[in-house]
C-alpha cells in the first residue's frame, strides 16, 4: 500500500526526478528477490537499502557489487557477477555512436536513469557520455547495464543477475542514496597490469583510470570524481 501511495504521489506531482521509476515487472522482481537478498546481506553484516557501489572489469567479465557498511564510509564486497558480454570490440573506451564498444570510466546512476520497462528485462543507464567523454568529443547514447545476455556495447548480464543488481540499486535509491557510482575498468589496474600496457594507445587514459581504482583500493570507498583539463581528478 505504501509503495502504491508513493507512486500515486509521483504521478500527481510529475516529479519523476525525485521518484523511483517502477513497473509491474520491477515490483514483481523486488518481491521475489527481497527475502533471499536480505538473508545473503545479513550473512555479511549488511542490510537491504544500504548504499551500493559497482565496479566493472572487462577483461575478466566481472561486475562487483559493493554495499556500504552501517555507520561507515567503507564498502564491503557483497557479490561478484559474471558479465555475459559487452560486445565484440574488446578493451578501450567507447569513442563514437555505433562503434559497438562498451564505455570505460567513471559514471553515476540517479533514480531517473533506472529503467524498469527495459526491452532487456531490467536496466540502468550509465550516463555516457559523461563530462570526460564530452571533453574528448566522444558520442553515444543509451549505454546500459541490462539483462538479456546480448550486447553491441552495453554490459549485458543474465536476467537472474540483473534482477539482484537492480533490486539492490532500487532499494538503495529509495532509501536515500542520491545516485550510485559505476566504475568501468579494462582490467584490475594493479601497477604490474598497467605497466604491461605501456605500448598501448590507451596507456595514458588507463593511467588516469588507475588513479580512481587505487583510491578505492586504499580507502575502501569510492572517490568524488571531477573532470579538469580533460582529465579525471579524484577527491
Amino acid at each position: 500500500m505504501k509503495r502504491k501511495l508513493l507512486l500515486l504521489i509521483c504521478l500527481i506531482s510529475q516529479s519523476f526526478l525525485y521518484c523511483q521509476p517502477s513497473s509491474k515487472r520491477s515490483e514483481e522482481v523486488l518481491t521475489r528477490q527481497m527475502k533471499p537478498l536480505e538473508k545473503a546481506l545479513k550473512e555479511k553484516g549488511l542490510r537491504m537499502g544500504q548504499a551500493i557501489f559497482i565496479r566493472i572489469f572487462k577483461e575478466s567479465k566481472e561486475l562487483e557489487l559493493w554495499v556500504q557498511k552501517a555507520d561507515s564510509k567503507k564498502f564491503i564486497l557483497f557479490k561478484t557477477y559474471p558479465i555475459c558480454t559487452y560486445g565484440a570490440q574488446g578493451l578501450g573506451s567507447k569513442l563514437k555512436e555505433g562503434d559497438e564498444v562498451a564505455p570505460e570510466g567513471f559514471y553515476f546512476v540517479p533514480k531517473d536513469k533506472m529503467n524498469p520497462n527495459s526491452s532487456f528485462h531490467l536496466s540502468f543507464n550509465l550516463g555516457y557520455p559523461n563530462k570526460y567523454d564530452e571533453a574528448h568529443g566522444r558520442t553515444g547514447s543509451a549505454l546500459m547495464v541490462h539483462g538479456g545476455c546480448a550486447s553491441v556495447g552495453c554490459y549485458a548480464m543474465t536476467n537472474a543477475a540483473i534482477e539482484e543488481i537492480y533490486s539492490l540499486a532500487q532499494k538503495a535509491l529509495e532509501n536515500g542514496q542520491k545516485f550510485f557510482r559505476v566504475h568501468c575498468f579494462p582490467f584490475r589496474m594493479t601497477d604490474e597490469a598497467v605497466a604491461a600496457q605501456e605500448e598501448s594507445e590507451w596507456y595514458s587514459f588507463w593511467k588516469n583510470l588507475q588513479e580512481g581504482y587505487s583510491y578505492f583500493e586504499k580507502n575502501g570507498y569510492p572517490p568524488d570524481v571531477k573532470v579538469e583539463k580533460k582529465r579525471y581528478v579524484f577527491e
